[in-house]
């Protein structure tokens, strides 16, 4: 295979979620968690943080059944989209390219479904969105600020580790023992992760992390769905991660798509900045404080779609005495094959 320059990814940029009751949803991400409206259609919703200035950074897509469409990354210039196209072609990946506004708000991009099974777009130019950082009359909910990061369920975390180290990623921390990788965090922007490993059966999405600014920002989300009678939509949490010190809660929504309220990570931006690296065997890189994880932490997930709309098939781990591991920790310990 020839060497074909990578583009040059800025940052997680947006996710695409299908979902099947777009009033619930509404309710959910906006009433709720206060995410910003920026464009509403009869099937479809674009919204964003309030520091985010570009169009939006989630969109709600009507549809049967609950998926995640696409996964999106910013590239630095236009020239980056033609990388993108030659560097994944070169793989044997499917790729698309997409016309100016197939996606609103967006300028021309690529989408392909990239190594891992996962149907990825790369894009340059958004439309640009309303300053809404210091309106703080409009700020609600678990005040969210900006998407953080994607974190994604693969069958082969070094595999995962490798495409995305070809893409130019840094890695912030890992999960390991001494013969293996259990989970990685790795990043473009200069934060803990723009994308993050989960071991399991996949492709799928395990969760969307959005940030806040404050650590009373994830208890007020809580203290919200309480005092509504909605607690049923809290996952887990709150708590504070080992791994990457945010404070942090995970919330479903109504279709079961999980995201992450969180805050206090920390800057990865040194040219020597190093990978930290916790033993498998430390039970507080899963919760810092010792909180136990529940079952469907490990078990559930987004199943994502393929350019043509249509699942992807799922494999799981395959090898002898693995142990799962889950987001950020030790889920159990299974001797045998996974199929």
């Amino acid at each position: 295979m020839s060497e074909i320059q990578a583009p040059d990814i800025v940052r997680a940029a947006y996710a695409e979620l299908v979902v099947t009751d777009l009033a619930a949803s509404r309710w959910f991400w906006v009433d709720m968690l206060g995410f910003v409206v920026t464009v509403e259609q009869d099937d479809a919703l674009y919204l964003r943080g309030h520091d985010e200035l570009t169009h939006h950074s989630l969109v709600l897509r009507a549809g049967a059944r609950p998926a995640a469409a696409a996964i999106a990354y910013r590239v630095r210039s236009a020239a980056d989209l033609d990388r993108a196209e030659r560097f994944f072609g070169e793989r044997g990946c499917a790729v698309r390219r997409q016309p100016a506004g197939a996606t609103t708000g967006v300028g021309e991009a690529v989408r392909v479904v990239d190594p891992l099974g996962f149907t990825v777009e790369f894009f340059y130019a958004i439309d640009r969105a309303e300053r809404l950082i210091q309106r703080y009359d409009l700020h609600r909910g678990a005040h969210i600020a900006r998407l953080d990061h994607f974190n994604i369920v693969v069958p082969d975390i070094p595999a995962a580790y490798a495409h995305y180290e070809s893409l130019g990623f840094g890695c912030s921390e890992t999960i390991e023992d001494e013969h293996q990788m259990f989970a990685a965090w790795m990043f473009r922007k200069q934060t803990v992760h723009d994308v993050a490993f989960t071991s399991g059966v996949g492709p799928r999405l395990h969760h969307l992390g959005f940030a806040t600014h404050e650590s009373h920002h994830v208890l007020t989300t809580c203290d919200i769905f309480g005092a509504t009678e909605q607690q049923q939509h809290i996952e887990r949490g709150p708590g504070r991660h080992g791994v990457s010190n945010a404070f942090y809660v995970y919330l479903r929504d109504p279709d079961g798509h999980r995201i992450e309220v969180y805050t206090s990570d920390y800057f990865t931006g040194d040219p020597d900045h190093e990978t930290y690296r916790w033993s498998v065997h430390d039970e507080r890189r899963r919760d810092y404080w010792g909180n136990a994880v529940i079952p469907s932490w490990y078990a559930e997930a987004t199943n994502v779609l393929d350019l043509d709309a249509r699942e992807q098939p799922l494999t799981d781990m395959v090898g002898q005495s693995e142990v799962r591991v889950g987001a950020d920790g030790l889920g159990s310990i299974t001797t045998g094959t996974q199929r």
